[in-house]
């Protein structure tokens, strides 16, 4: 594996970084700036970034999982509320059913967020549906379908919406469509876990930009806090662990495309494992550093934390994650390690 960004990767990267520079939130005012959210959606839906895991004339993905978490980690750096990791991943399910692809959808995961809803009559969770009409599911035969999605949304995370909704009874078949394979769902998931990473890498960076730059301008006793070695070392720690993040993050993502399916999940599950309890990690060291302030409603650190324990969650946080690590080595019950 190269860890190198290619001339193409590092374009990608920088066009969205200047999207979420200009149009990104960068203050809690800036949740309720509704023409600003506007154009930001329209940035990202008019540069096909939603599109890039959708079916090429071959039948492949237009992009790698590198190029789909590149985008993923910056518009989780800039807090962006416009939705990506849902709609990139139905592109992506779309496209390994042989369904052609829909503008307005996201996916549905099970109730414990661990994996794909299947079709049954039980509650489901729609991530990142902004402005989707339809959620993407699996029917028992493992075919696609999709439900409806008008439930009230779930506002934990003030930059992204999920949706509460009910598989089963009110899901449709998509045609056509075939079967989606055991490799296929694998492949998928370790899409989902890389891109689900990507953004907890963007939102420790994030993190720590805020609060180095605070850090350097909050003055205590006549100096600036960041002078203190206790806030230095807090604020290292948080570099190191979001630096680690990274590497693991990107291995994954190279993963999704390059490796056998068991091992692209096994390496999206320990590179979320990993990145779901350094992000912790990094977004507590944000709020403390920031002081009292970091506690009020006022104080942008707290929108990172939330975007990042909704991230966590995504099919699957730490403990879902080792157990797929440890499944995808055979590891079971009986060998006392589960």
């Amino acid at each position: 594996m190269d860890v190198r960004l290619s001339s193409e990767q590092e374009a990608l990267r920088d066009a969205a970084a200047r999207v979420v520079g200009r149009l990104g939130v960068h203050t809690v005012a800036d949740l309720d700036d509704p023409e600003r959210s506007a154009k930001l959606e329209a940035a990202v839906l008019a540069a096909g970034w939603r599109e890039l895991r959708a079916a090429d004339e071959t039948g492949g993905p237009w992009a790698s999982g590198v190029e789909a978490a590149i985008v993923a980690e910056e518009l989780g750096r800039g807090l962006a509320d416009a939705p990506f990791v849902g709609p990139t991943l139905a592109a992506d399910l779309r496209r390994h059913a042989g369904a052609a692809s829909c503008d307005g959808e996201t996916v549905v995961l099970d109730a414990a967020l661990g994996g794909l809803a299947v079709g049954t009559d039980e509650r489901a969770v729609a991530v990142d549906a902004r402005g989707s009409a339809t959620g993407l599911t699996l029917t028992p035969e493992h075919r696609l379908g999709a439900v409806a999605l008008d439930d009230p949304c779930i506002d934990v995370d003030l930059t992204r919406a999920s949706r509460s909704v009910r598989t089963g009874v009110a899901t449709t078949m998509i045609q056509p469509s075939g079967p989606v394979s055991t490799d296929a769902q694998q492949r998928w998931t370790a899409l989902g876990l890389a891109l689900t990473c990507a953004d907890l890498v963007g939102v420790m960076r994030g993190a720590i930009s805020l609060t180095t730059d605070y850090a350097k301008d909050r003055r205590q006793y006549g100096v600036a806090v960041g002078s203190f070695q206790a806030v230095q070392h807090l604020l290292a720690d948080a570099l190191v662990a979001s630096e680690g993040a990274s590497s693991v993050t990107r291995h994954a993502a190279w993963a999704v495309d390059a490796l056998d399916p068991n091992e692209a999940l096994a390496a999206g599950a320990v590179a979320k494992a990993y990145c779901a309890r350094a992000v912790r990690t990094v977004c507590e060291t944000a709020i403390q550093v920031h002081g009292g302030i970091g506690n009020t409603w006022e104080c942008i650190a707290h929108v990172y934390l939330r975007r990042a324990l909704v991230s966590i969650e995504m099919l699957g946080g730490v403990g879902p994650s080792l157990d797929r690590v440890l499944a995808s080595r055979g590891i079971g019950d009986d060998d006392g390690l589960r």
